[in-house]
């Protein structure tokens, strides 16, 4: 991977990641249209890394109004926040730790799958904007729940982690106003601990992971600060303008979006 490969995908990681268009999926495409195999997964750690930089960053003053209320070991609205975020972490924990290398090794990752659950985003999008449900004033725990069970379902490639958990939250009646802070704040413990499961496969690869991706060929120490400084100022972009784009409601054209490239996907993976 060189240096402009690396300055691609990581531009397409940090505005994916943010955007209900799944990141893995169009990482998935970009490696693909570049011809990139080798250096896949230590790119991919770095990238996310930035993003999870990026949500801190443009989300700060939530993140420190949840510590100072958290750590005064109270019930209070702080603590109650953070409490539904660790409800959330609980369907992609269990998923994460017992099922997640089940599910790669069943579908993978190539560009029929990642066709299928773009096309099925885009399908949980539109459904999301054209349904009416009665509005709530807060995110209740068994929302969070449910709320982290579509991120869970977001493990397959192509099927959007910010799509589902927005879609799902605007479905059981969250407004919208909370609902990207929370959807952004939740995937922060998940995404990092996904790097740590996804690290050990490259400080100590198991022979079963050897055998179906072979020894991880190593990326250079520049393509991979490119990828992070282009993940990190796209990221920042695009959180802060997708935060935007659903407290005025405008998902249905990212569900045309996903549309148009799941179908897209499906006929090159199959021409």
């Amino acid at each position: 991977m060189d240096e402009l490969q690396a300055l691609i995908l990581g531009l397409v990681q940090g505005l994916t990641e943010y955007l209900p268009v799944s990141s893995s999926g169009h990482l998935t495409i970009g490696q693909h249209l570049l011809g990139i195999q080798e250096g896949g997964l230590t790119f991919d750690i770095v990238v996310h890394v930035a993003t999870v930089m990026a949500t801190l960053v443009i989300l700060w003053k939530e993140v420190d109004w949840l510590f100072k209320g958290f750590f005064k070991f109270k019930m209070n609205d702080e603590t109650r926040y953070v409490i539904n975020i660790l409800i959330s972490m609980i369907p992609i924990a269990i998923v994460g730790f017992c099922f997640k290398d089940k599910i790669e090794e069943i579908f993978g990752s190539g560009l029929v799958i990642v066709g299928c659950m773009l096309l099925l985003t885009a399908l949980l999008l539109a459904f999301s904007y054209y349904a009416k449900p009665r509005q709530k004033d807060k995110i209740k725990p068994l929302d969070a729940f449910v709320i982290g069970i579509a991120q869970a379902c977001a493990v397959m490639p192509g099927l959007s982690r910010s799509g589902s958990t927005i879609a799902t939250g605007l479905l059981l009646g969250n407004k919208k106003e909370t609902l990207a802070k929370f959807s952004f704040l939740m995937v922060i413990p998940p995404i990092l601990g996904e790097a740590l499961l996804d690290a050990k496969h490259i400080v100590a690869p198991s022979a079963e992971y050897l055998a179906e991706h072979g020894a991880e060929q190593p990326v250079s120490v520049t393509a991979l600060l490119v990828g992070f400084v282009a993940a990190f100022v796209s990221g920042c972009f695009a959180c802060k303008w997708m935060i935007n784009i659903v407290k005025k409601g405008k998902l249905i054209y990212f569900a045309a979006y996903c549309a148009l490239i799941g179908a897209a996907t499906l006929i090159s993976a199959f021409i």
